[in-house]
């Protein structure tokens, strides 16, 4: 069996970023450090992270007064910002830099007046929080049909940002239906699409002329994760998501000469390796890396990671 690994694949420096803010203030300030919903969507991850100290909560009400406070990489909305601040809680926010430049955008937008169209999956945290940071109504839209339905003047002044883990592909038909019905629209530039979705679906297509079938190492609730499997099947291939080495179902791959693997942006290689493990058990195994990008981006962390301040020193 040859096994095929997409190149980009895994862990972004958003996820990277989010991961290390959690370690390094578990490092400084012990056990625990309380974080308000999954730091990143990766079972694993969080659980590795748990076994350290971490306590991973739905809302702010369950940490108690006083203990480091955690925002995840997905953001948060003002209230939750106003609310942490107004009981005095040490927040470290590790919402990814990628997020924050979108919360950004959308309140310029609404700044200058415009009406604000979000293209995102409704219940997502990542939209949850962007609807929350912007000081104006949002209209949250994921189809072109959408679009159609929108209760705005087709002259009115209207802008868009999109959801980090959607890539130029995914927003192409709905920006178009955008486009089409509104004379007066601006928007990001496309740059300004998150790099590491654009880049490992640009890299699942091209591993998909090459395998037999799509395995996608990722959490069932990773929206990235499962746009990667849903690209699997427009490529004509069978493709499943898979959390873990544990859950590969030998059926999947039985038969099949080359399997692709890719995963998620919050999937650590460690995961990746556990399922060709699995794969290594129902058959010798060749591991081959396809060309691709290599990403070499880097986020800074928080200031109060980067220069913390100096433990007191113990009296003579």
């Amino acid at each position: 069996m040859q096994v095929i690994l997409a190149q980009p694949r895994g862990l972004c420096a958003g996820v990277v970023r989010a991961i290390e803010i959690v370690e390094r203030a578990l490092s400084l300030y012990g056990a625990p450090v309380y974080v308000r919903h999954e730091i990143v969507h990766n079972k694993h991850v969080v659980d590795t992270l748990r076994k350290k100290g971490a306590v991973f909560v739905d809302e702010l009400d369950e940490i108690p007064d006083g203990a480091t406070t955690i925002f995840s990489a997905h953001g948060v909305s003002k209230k939750v910002q106003g609310d942490a601040s107004a009981r005095g809680l040490p927040v470290i926010d590790a919402t990814c830099p990628l997020v924050t430049k979108v919360h950004r955008q959308g309140s310029r937008y609404a700044a200058a007046g415009r009406a604000v169209v979000l293209i995102g999956h409704a219940g997502h945290a990542e939209v949850e929080g962007t609807i929350g940071q912007i000081d104006a109504p949002v209209h949250l839209v994921a189809t072109a049909a959408d679009v159609a339905a929108l209760d705005l003047p087709d002259d009115a002044p209207v802008s868009y940002v999109t959801q980090t883990t959607l890539s130029v592909d995914d927003t192409r038909a709905v920006i178009a239906a955008l486009e089409a019905r509104f004379s007066d629209l601006t928007g990001p530039e496309i740059n300004d699409i998150c790099y590491a979705t654009q880049n490992r679906q640009t890299a699942v297509r091209d591993l998909c002329r090459v395998a037999d079938v799509l395995l996608v190492v990722g959490a069932s609730n990773s929206s990235n994760s499962n746009r990667l499997r849903e690209i699997g099947v427009e490529e004509g291939l069978d493709s499943y998501l898979v959390a873990d080495g544990d859950a590969l179902d030998p059926a999947w791959v039985a038969g099949r000469e080359r399997v692709g693997i890719t995963a998620g942006a919050s999937a650590p290689d460690a995961v990746v390796l556990s399922v060709i493990d699995a794969l290594r058990k129902l058959a010798p195994v060749e591991v081959t890396h396809l060309d691709g990008v290599k990403e070499t981006i880097e986020f800074r962390l928080p200031p109060q990671l980067r220069n913390p301040a100096p433990a007191a020193t113990p009296a003579e």
